[in-house]
């Protein structure tokens, strides 16, 4: 028995450690925004029955409750509409909002000055039963709203106008407010049409700019509309809805703008680069602008969904794991073009230039994100995916500076030593004579003695980046060390074979 005892009390403790989860309320009660916003929506559809479940009556007797609480909700619903409360203001989170100064179950609704006095509406968030709890008009409110009701009267222009004007609404605003609104919309864009081009013109000797003139009447006139609504304020509802898709086009505005200057900043980098590298300015730029205008729109529309009350980062990781899909479906593609990105950066070759590279040589015709096109000596064109490009050797045969001049000339066996001399000397004296030509301490060696030769070995520069240039002066040089060979009393080797198949081509003659 006293073991049966201890296991029931037990269990009673477990029991009320172990939390009650949170229960949804039909009527949207579990955050200040959305209790509110369900208040004003039953208000507006004028089901002040199902209106005044917002509010705290628990002070009242019953009978009171159905009596005065739909009076209640129509004068709170006045008070919101015809004042500027913000909706967007109230928290979005199911515990209130922890950073206004009030206690963890009360936020602030609205505040009102009344005959010089504020009273502050607040919300209050009520346990009805364990595990539930919802955001109400705090008591203390509800005993508030007549006084604050006061505040609610016609204004002296309205007191002007036709009652019908007044008295007749739509969407629970009156008539005349929505004509004021009406009329001030076309005014407003072509006001703002006329300061878009002035301040477009001032920004001239600046930054000669007409394409900011669009996203910039566009900002004008959204901030201009925004301010007309506190002019003729529509009721809280509908100014939502108004509000809403204004804040999304001012933003998308200010992103087309920024999306202009990135245009801008683009075309004169292009302006300034240099014309041999096309690849930048044909591949690099317009693609690093479409994404930088792409992401300008994107972090736009996100910050105003955000604003709005939406998850964006379900979004975003939405957008992350479909970029990983596309990824995964396109390596080939990617492997690319990060190796045109990497070839068009690190400017290995550029247009024009002719290189070498694995066992092919040619001349680049154009660096793209994909593939780069060489054309070879035989005049056809090599596409080569940059991704394979990218990883080989690639040796810029234009990029030199000068050329190397390196022949090895073999001279007869039977060269004497005063006749090799002569021939270095005579070798010497033309490389050192030369303009053109870059010489070293040595440029002229004798090397050895071959089976059949004197091998004499030539090291120098020609001090010229053209190549054809270079034949020209190579042929010259290689004449005269010829001539000079020749002065010298010798002659160039001929191999051991061929020398053998000279001294029996006489011999056969005459038989023949």
């Amino acid at each position: 028995m006293p073991r049966l005892l201890a296991l029931i009390l037990l269990a009673g403790v477990l029991r009320a450690q172990t939390p009650v989860p949170e229960m949804k309320d039909s009527l949207g009660r579990n955050t200040p925004q959305e209790s509110v916003f369900q208040f004003l929506e039953a208000c507006h559809a004028r089901d002040y029955s199902k209106a005044l479940r917002y509010l705290d009556l628990r002070r009242m007797p019953p009978a009171e409750r159905a009596k005065n609480g739909p009076e209640l909700a129509r004068q709170l619903e006045d008070l919101l509409d015809d004042t500027p409360f913000d909706i967007t203001m109230l928290s979005r989170d199911p515990e209130g909002d922890q950073s206004d100064g009030l206690s963890d179950a009360l936020d602030r609704l609205d505040t009102v000055q009344v005959d010089k006095q504020t009273v502050e509406l607040q919300l209050e968030r009520v346990e009805l039963k364990p595990g539930f709890h919802v955001w109400l008009v705090s008591a203390d409110s509800v005993a508030m709203i007549p006084q604050a009701h006061q505040l609610v009267a016609e204004t002296p222009f309205e007191k002007k106008l036709p009652q019908q004007f007044v008295t007749f609404e739509i969407f629970d605003t009156p008539v005349w407010r929505w004509i004021a609104l009406v009329m001030m919309a076309p005014a407003l864009w072509i006001v703002a049409g006329f300061l878009s081009g002035a301040l477009v013109a001032v920004m001239r000797p600046v930054v000669n700019a007409p394409a900011f003139r669009g996203p910039l009447r566009i900002c004008l006139a959204a901030a201009g509309f925004r301010a007309a609504m506190q002019i003729a304020p529509p009721s809280t509802l509908p100014r939502l809805f108004i509000e809403r898709p204004l804040g999304l086009i001012f933003i998308l505005a200010v992103a087309w703008a920024g999306a202009s200057a990135v245009d801008l900043i683009a075309e004169r980098w292009r302006s300034r680069l240099d014309p041999r590298v096309q690849a930048v300015s044909y591949s690099v730029l317009p693609l690093g602008r479409q994404i930088l205008k792409l992401s300008l729109f994107l972090v736009a529309i996100l910050s105003v969904l955000s604003a709005w009350g939406y998850n964006t980062s379900t979004i975003l990781a939405g957008i992350g794991v479909g970029g990983l899909a596309v990824a995964l479906a396109a390596q080939k593609t990617i492997e690319n073009l990060f190796g045109g990105l990497s070839v068009i950066g690190d400017r290995p070759v550029l247009v024009g230039d002719v290189c070498r590279f694995g066992d092919r040589t040619g001349t680049v015709m154009h660096i793209g994100l994909r593939s780069t096109r060489i054309r070879t000596p035989d005049r056809t064109i090599i596409s080569v995916p940059n991704g394979q490009f990218s990883s080989m050797a690639l040796e810029n045969i234009s990029g030199r500076d000068k050329i190397w001049f390196h022949p090895t000339l073999n001279l007869r066996r039977d060269t004497t030593s005063d006749q090799l001399l002569r021939v270095l000397s005579s070798f010497r004296e033309i490389l050192t004579g030369h303009p053109k030509v870059e010489t070293g301490n040595i440029p002229v060696r004798f090397i050895g003695v071959g089976p059949y030769s004197l091998d004499i070995e030539v090291v120098a520069y020609v001090t010229t980046a053209d190549y054809d240039e270079f034949l020209a002066l190579q042929q010259e040089l290689l004449l005269k060390m010829l001539q000079a060979v020749e002065q010298a009393g010798t002659a160039l080797a001929v191999p051991l074979q061929e020398s053998f198949e000279l001294q029996r081509a006489p011999q056969a003659s005459p038989q023949s």
